[in-house]
Order: structure tokens, then C-alpha cells, then sequence
């Protein structure tokens, strides 16, 4: 069989969710399928289970999904957000350096034979690998320079499905000029298009469809209804994007909205938690209105432990009686002191931290990467571990402020429970684990409703 490119006619257009969901329908049609992504620029990724390394969050979704094991071979190139226009190049799951952007585009070529091993060692394994793109594949400046969508179709003479978001506006100048400007070559290979997050009547895009097949020449495999999804957030931009219903809310959880937040999937539950209302707050008036604050992970700490002061925040995050979540780069932030003598985030030595914890914690040049069970605040949890600072030890609980290293966390029923019902103790919880199995089944039901898997089936 032939493997499968998903190009956006846009960024945001829903690659990620349908890559997903393709993956999803043709495993449960009997084929053996991985997810791919060359390269992923996002700082919300996950441990894998194999070797080690982290990847970004949608292609560790996607294999949970279906049951695998999830590999740094699932997503080679992943690439964190730095300070003054850099990245940190993070290679087969494994930290190597930070790069500009003017020397990432220029060492490209050095990046390619990665993704060719990664995609070839898929291929002995599973006979169709689910390969997501990047943004818009027809950047005619940097096509030559494009991993995710142009060099893996090209590579790899794989089939091809466009993603055109609807929603935005433009929908048919975008299909067009994708397919237009896209090498011959690769038109060939396009099986047809998804018409994604349409809302309304679904008959008067009727017409639509017609165009598109018969001037454009372009099949339409399905137009699909808006639908919300509220898992395997890639970006903050997408996390904005959440749904929540909270008639029922009890408990008003605030998380502070840092510059450079970082694996915000730890509050999945708490989206889909009917008796929690969510909020992404960026103001201290705002922290005022919340029962429970949470300061989230960081990709750089210091500079948003400055970002915390200037906002206002650090007497709110002082108060006793105002119960407090620190994850990973915000539990670095509770501590007296932040040492990083080695200036692996930042160029100062030494940065004085809330103080809510005693002691220091100390940038080490090797980032911890762990995934596993872990007691925190006396719950045996599952969760996972990206960080270069460390402390004695991973997570502490004092009264109202709790903290850890750990990503995760609120995946664990009994972990949540105790937490939320020292906020109210009506909190009642509810079975996330099963909430995310059936959420991942409707959706993938959904698409599998509204597209033509049967000729996708057949074309690959």
C-alpha cells in the first residue's frame, strides 16, 4: 500500500485531528498504520514509550489512540520555541541544540537523512504511515526547505488529501491555489480534499462540492461538520480553541496563560471536567475570581517569572490561603532560588523564585526525560518528566500549594478528587480514562460519517 500526506490548505485547517482520525478508521479497517510528522514546532510534547525521547503531542495521540507504542521515529525533527528567535533542535527524541532560524534553514539538508531513517523504519513495521504536514505545503519561498509537506511526498511518492478549513473564509481561492502551485508531480497524487468545520446547512455547499469537483477537477471526499475536541492539543493556538460546557461548574480553576506555556494537554480533564470552569487568564484581577491558580510548565522560567511579576501576580501567588498548582517550570518558580550557572535557559546565574518552597533548583545540562509512576501528594500517578532543573525532590504539598515536576497528573481520578475536594468538597469527579476512549470513538465515527473512506481505503 502507499502511505498518506495531509497538506492544510492553511495552518489550523484541522490536519492534526484528521491525520488522527484517518489513522484511527484504517486501523480499525484492519491496516496496519503509524502517524509521522517530520518535522513539529511546538513546545507540548510527550515521553515515548520506546528509547526514551519526546515527541510532539498529535503523533503520541494518534499511536495511543490505536494502541502502539509510541517512538521518537513518529516524529524525528521536533523543534521548542526559545527566546530571541531561536529553537531548540530536539533530534530522534533527543535535546542536541539551539538554533536560529537564518542557521536551521541553512543546515536543512543536514536534517533530511533523520527523516528518511525514521520514515523507512516505519515502513518495515506498518504498510501505511499517516504522514501529517506542516502549515501551508505552497510557501513558494521555502518549498526547498520543507520537510513535513513537500520533501516526505515528494521522498516517498505518497498519496495525498488537501484539508481546507472552511470556517476562515476563502475556502475555494485556498484549494485552488494549493493544487496550482503544488509540483505536477504531486497533483497526481492527490486523492481529493476534506471540507473541515463547516457549520450550517450542510445542502448549500452543495454547489460548493460541485465546483470544486468539476471546475477544479478536484474530488471532494466529504464536507464535515463542525465538531469540537477537546484532546491532543498541538498549540496554544488550538487549546484556545477549547469547548467547555460549565451549567454545572462548582470549582472556578484559573491557569495562568504564560508567554512560553508549555504542555497544556496536563489540562485535557479539566476542560472535559463538568464540574470545573476553566479559565486562561493572563491579569491578576483575574487570578482574584479563581478558587485553585495553576502555574503551568515553562519552556523559559525565568523569563516568565519575570512576565508573573510585572503582571502582577506574585502577591496572589504568596497568599496562604489561596490554593495553588505549580506543574514543572512553575513548580522551578516556587522555590527560593533558580540556578542555572550553565545559562541553559537564561543568562542570569542566579534568579530569586517565590520562595513558597525552601531551597533551590539547579539547570543541569541534561534534560530529564522520564516516564512513569510517581507518589505525588500521596496518589500513585502516572506522568512524565521534561526538564533540564532539579530538585530534591519531584513533588512537595504544603497547605494550599502544591507542586511537582510531574506532566499528567490530571489524568489520575483519585489524584483529582483529593485535590478538588479540599477547594469544595461537593467535587465529585468522574472517569477520565473512559471519557477519552469515547470521546476518541464519536469523533472518529464522525469523520468516518462525513468523508469517503472506502475510495481513500482504495487509492492507497
Amino acid at each position: 500500500m502507499r502511505s498518506l500526506s495531509i497538506f492544510g490548505t492553511s495552518s489550523d485547517a484541522g490536519k492534526s485531528t484528521l491525520s488522527f482520525a484517518i489513522t484511527y478508521l484504517l486501523h480499525h479497517r484492519g491496516i496496519k498504520v503509524a502517524p509521522f510528522k517530520a518535522q513539529n514546532v511546538s513546545n507540548n510534547s510527550l515521553v515515548t514509550d520506546i528509547d526514551t525521547g519526546e515527541i510532539a503531542i498529535p503523533q503520541a495521540f494518534a499511536a495511543e489512540a490505536i494502541g502502539l507504542e509510541t517512538t521518537p521515529l513518529m516524529n524525528p525533527i521536533l523543534l521548542k520555541s526559545g527566546g530571541r528567535s531561536t529553537a531548540h533542535l530536539i533530534i530522534n527524541g533527543k535535546s542536541v541544540c539551539n538554533k536560529d532560524v537564518w542557521s536551521y534553514y541553512r543546515d536543512i539538508d543536514t536534517l533530511k537523512p533523520y527523516v528518511e531513517a525514521a520514515f523507512k523504519s516505519l515502513q518495515k513495521s506498518y504498510d501505511v504511515i499517516v504522514a501529517e504536514g506542516a502549515g501551508s505545503p505552497v510557501e513558494l519561498n521555502l518549498m526547498e526547505k520543507d520537510l513535513s509537506n513537500i520533501y516526505v511526498a515528494k521522498k516517498f511518492n505518497t498519496k495525498i488529501i488537501l484539508v481546507a478549513d472552511i470556517e476562515r473564509g476563502g475556502v475555494f481561492a485556498s484549494i485552488y491555489g494549493v493544487y496550482k502551485l503544488l509540483p505536477k508531480k504531486l497533483r497526481k497524487n492527490i486523492i481529493g480534499v476534506i471540507v473541515n468545520k463547516f457549520q450550517g446547512d450542510m445542502t448549500l455547499f452543495d454547489e460548493g462540492v460541485t465546483i470544486i469537483e468539476k471546475r477544479f477537477g478536484i474530488k471532494v471526499l466529504g464536507v464535515v461538520p463542525y465538531k469540537p475536541f477537546n484532546l491532543g492539543f498541538e498549540d496554544s493556538a488550538s487549546l484556545m480553541g477549547y469547548k467547555q460546557d460549565t451549567t454545572d461548574a462548582i470549582i472556578k480553576v484559573g491557569v495562568i496563560q504564560l508567554p512560553h506555556i508549555s504542555n497544556f494537554t496536563d489540562f485535557e480533564p479539566l476542560v472535559a471536567d463538568k464540574e470545573i470552569e476553566l479559565l486562561f487568564i493572563t491579569n491578576a484581577s483575574e487570578a482574584t475570581l479563581c478558587d485553585l491558580l495553576i502555574v503551568p510548565g515553562s519552556k523559559r522560567v525565568v523569563e516568565d517569572l519575570a512576565w508573573l511579576r510585572a503582571r502582577g501576580f506574585e502577591p496572589i501567588l504568596q497568599e496562604k490561603n489561596k490554593t495553588i498548582v505549580a506543574i514543572c517550570g512553575g513548580y522551578e518558580m516556587m522555590f527560593e532560588k533558580i540556578l542555572d550557572p550553565l545559562h541553559i535557559e537564561s543568562d542570569a546565574d542566579e534568579t530569586r523564585g517565590l520562595g513558597r518552597f525552601k531551597g533551590q533548583v539547579v539547570f543541569e545540562k541534561e534534560k530529564r526525560l522520564k516516564k512513569g509512576c510517581y507518589n505525588i501528594w500521596g496518589v500513585m500517578s502516572e506522568g512524565y518528566e521534561i526538564h533540564n532543573a532539579t530538585a530534591k525532590k519531584n513533588a512537595k504539598h504544603k497547605i494550599n500549594i502544591y507542586g511537582t515536576f510531574v506532566h499528567g497528573i490530571f489524568e489520575n481520578d483519585a489524584l483529582r478528587l483529593r485535590l478538588f475536594t479540599t477547594v469544595d468538597k461537593r467535587y465529585k469527579g468522574y472517569n477520565f480514562k473512559k471519557f477519552k476512549q469515547n470521546s476518541i470513538k464519536t469523533f472518529a465515527d464522525h469523520i468516518d460519517k462525513h468523508i469517503d473512506m472506502e475510495y481513500i481505503t482504495k487509492a492507497l
